[in-house]
């Protein structure tokens, strides 16, 4: 084997090895954004069930639920960024 040859299989094997790597980080930001979109669908039936309380209730406590509710629709927010930064 060449000087050339040998070098190019040494690069040839830093690239597979980087590659599998990376293949498992993958696998792994898979599940941590498949378990926060499962949160993040939680949250937003949350949202909606606050939705509905907040429509019932006299108007004074409307403020209460209704900072409540744009706090967690907040987070719902963040959370759907996130996910589109692992993808």
């Amino acid at each position: 084997m060449t000087v050339a040859e040998s070098k190019l299989e040494s690069l040839i094997s830093k690239l597979e090895t980087e590659r599998d790597e990376l293949k498992v980080q993958l696998r792994l930001a898979k599940m941590e954004a498949r378990e926060d979109w499962e949160e993040l669908e939680h949250k937003l039936d949350a949202l909606r069930g606050r939705m509905k309380v907040i429509a019932a209730e006299a108007k004074d406590a409307t403020s209460d639920v209704g900072a409540a509710a744009e706090v967690l629709a907040e987070e719902i927010k963040e959370g759907f960024a996130k996910l589109r930064r692992l993808l």
